[in-house]
């Protein structure tokens, strides 16, 4: 499975016209493309981030729809009152859900370098999903690699913002020591709102 994430800095008063034409618009649009799975979309209202990521079956059907994606791309972050700030292409290395995302859902995303992306997949399935797995309010998890680059992205969302935040200081110490333990660095983290949960990759564990 793979992913292509967008990210757009909207304008603060178009973010909710932004998801409204993603949900109505963009995912009908994309979910007929040829080996897309689906759609989320998580947005940051302070800093005005938003990240739209699609979902294919393959790498092939990823870059096959390349072309089309671009316009549909670059209308959205119209819609969002902004411009497209970076593109990035994924393989979906795991994927957990303990149940359905529901409303209010938050996610916090941390970009890392990695020396060695197979080793840093095992850390996340084998150290890092048995802990959140435990934690109050965990709803989901992925992890992103993009082995050409070295760098990875862990998605993990909870079932609300109070339950995410209570989670901070637990997931901090553990980031810490499975990054100390790889070798690697901590690039950003940053929590959002799960605005669009409709992604629908398969378990991955």
């Amino acid at each position: 499975m793979y992913a292509r994430s967008t990210t757009v800095l909207a304008r603060a008063d178009a973010i909710d016209a932004g998801i409204m034409h993603l949900r109505d618009r963009v995912m009908p649009s994309v979910l007929d493309m040829d080996g897309c799975v689906g759609l989320s979309l998580i947005v940051d209202r302070a800093s005005r981030r938003c990240i739209a990521t699609t979902s294919w079956e393959d790498e092939s059907a990823m870059r096959a729809a390349e072309q089309k994606v671009e316009t549909i791309r670059n209308d959205a972050a119209g819609q969002f009152g902004g411009t497209v700030q970076k593109v990035e292409r994924w393989e979906i290395a795991a994927m957990h859900r303990e149940h359905a995302a529901g409303d209010g859902c938050g996610v916090r995303c941390t970009w890392l370098q990695v020396p060695d992306v197979e080793r840093s997949i095992d850390a996340f399935r084998t150290q890092v999903l048995p802990r959140v797995e435990e934690m109050s309010g965990f709803c989901s998890a992925s992890f992103f690699v993009d082995r050409a680059n070295g760098r990875a992205c862990s998605a993990i969302a909870w079932d609300g913002r109070s339950e995410m935040d209570a989670s901070r200081d637990a997931m901090t110490e553990l980031r810490t020591s499975v990054t100390t333990q790889l070798g690697g660095d901590v690039l950003e983290v940053a929590e959002f709102e799960l605005a669009i949960a409709h992604l629908r990759a398969p378990e991955l564990v």
